[in-house]
This record gives structure tokens, C-alpha cells and sequence, in this order.
């Protein structure tokens, strides 16, 4: 058979996982949900230094990494600060718009 050619041409649907890999991650989640005390025994028995950086590894996977931003900023009306801006939107009085 070529390769990329299969006997099932709709094959599995996207998105849905193979039976193995879902098997594997059932059976790593029991693993864990079943060896917690001890899982944290072990962490307590660290050192410190050692402590803080498991805990730093086991962050990726719950508190999703930051990524870098870029603003451009337009210079349309760079003669009014951000403080007459503000003054005059307080008085109630039309602010010029940027166009981007």
C-alpha cells in the first residue's frame, strides 16, 4: 500500500484521538489520581531547590504560557496627550479619532 493511502477513505474523524492514545491517557490519569498521597510525599521530601523546580515543570500544563506583544502606536494626533484626551472626554467634548 502507498504510503498515505489507506483502506478507509473517510479514516478517522479530526480532533477524535486513536483508541491507544486515549487508553494511555485514562490509564497515566488513574496512575496519578491513584499515587497522589504518595506523589506528594515525594515532593515534600525534596529539597527545596528541588521542590521549586517541579513545581515550575508541573505549571506548564495548567497556567498557559505568555506570549510576546507588539503594539504600533499611530502619531495621527501625537500633539494631544493621553491626558488632554482624557480631560476633554470628561468635559464631554469630541475627541479626534485615529484611523488604523
Amino acid at each position: 500500500m502507498a504510503k498515505g493511502h489507506t483502506n478507509n477513505p473517510n479514516g478517522r474523524p479530526k480532533g477524535i484521538p486513536n483508541k491507544v492514545t486515549q487508553n494511555m491517557r485514562e490509564w497515566i490519569s488513574a496512575l496519578i489520581d491513584n499515587n497522589r498521597e504518595q506523589i506528594e510525599d515525594d515532593l515534600k521530601a525534596l529539597e527545596p531547590k528541588d521542590r521549586v523546580q517541579m513545581f515550575e515543570r508541573l505549571m506548564q500544563y495548567v497556567v498557559p504560557k505568555q506570549q510576546a506583544v507588539n503594539a504600533e502606536v499611530s502619531a495621527r494626533h501625537a500633539n494631544m496627550s493621553l491626558t488632554e484626551r482624557l480631560a476633554r472626554l470628561a468635559r464631554g467634548e469630541d475627541v479626534p479619532k485615529d484611523e488604523n
